[in-house]
């Protein structure tokens, strides 16, 4: 593979760049395409068959325009469908729930709290793959279906909204955890509201954890490019004006462009 092929961030919507903007600071010389697939948000109520079929057709996507890699910044369809498509594909997959939970799992915590969406939560994925690497630490799983929407569409500062994020918190905070993953890549949007009930410091960004097990494989398989040559690049299934609005909040991005897949 040429080092200077791309590499491929999907999710659900605007979720994903808050991987996406870690990668860009660690590694500013390689080339991006990011698809945000607006169109079929929520993944998180979706069927693993469902979602099966939709990611085929990312990665088919991703496979066309000759990428190196693909970061599944997407938390349900590493959870769900990852096991299936990963030796399918002739370019890497990097799956974030995998990648995280590893690394959380040797911290030293005795109870981890994981707020996730329901496809996630249903999986038990995060739960499953911190035990398997340290069987004695405490997971409690607690879904969130709203909040994917509550990102997507600016809700943040709503009171129905508010209202919603701090019952689920009180909930969890129940549990007396160490640490909480936010485990999809759209509630790092909703820090701000979470601190304002208990410190920031009690939320993991999975974002931070994945990019840089990214950056020491890319190394490790000689991958890494040397020479930036294209901007990234952004495509959404549907309504980019609302995907420009609402990245704001992780990366700037100017202009997206509207695409079918499959």
């Amino acid at each position: 593979m040429k080092k200077n092929c791309p590499i491929g961030v999907f999710d659900s919507g605007v979720g994903g760049l808050s991987v996406f903007s870690q990668l860009v600071k660690l590694l500013p010389n390689e080339n991006y395409l990011y698809f945000g697939d607006t169109k079929n948000l929520p993944y998180g109520d979706k069927t693993k068959e469902e979602l099966i079929e939709i990611t085929s057709k990312i990665f088919d996507f991703f496979k066309g325009k000759n990428v190196k890699a693909v970061i599944m910044a997407c938390n349900t369809t590493s959870a769900l469908t990852y096991e299936t498509l990963k030796d399918k594909y002739d370019f890497k997959i990097y799956p974030v729930v995998q990648n995280v939970a590893k690394q959380i799992a040797n911290e030293g915590h005795h109870n981890i709290g994981v707020f996730a969406t329901q496809g996630t939560i249903n999986s038990h994925a995060y739960k499953n793959e911190i035990q398997k690497y340290n069987s004695d630490i405490n997971v409690f799983e607690i879904a969130c279906p709203q909040w994917v929407q509550i990102v997507e569409n600016e809700l943040q500062d709503d009171k129905k909204s508010i209202e919603n994020i701090k019952q689920h918190l009180d909930e969890m905070l129940k549990n007396k955890v160490d640490k909480i993953i936010l485990g999809c890549t759209h509630y790092p949007y909703l820090l701000q509201t979470l601190s304002k009930f208990t410190p920031e410091n009690l939320f993991i960004n999975p974002a931070k954890y994945f990019a840089h097990s990214i950056i020491d494989d890319l190394k490790t398989n000689d991958l890494l490019n040397n020479e930036k040559t294209s901007e990234p690049i952004f495509f959404v299934s549907s309504n980019p004006p609302q995907f420009i609005s609402s990245s704001k909040l992780f990366y700037d991005v100017k202009t997206a462009q509207e695409i079918l897949i499959g």
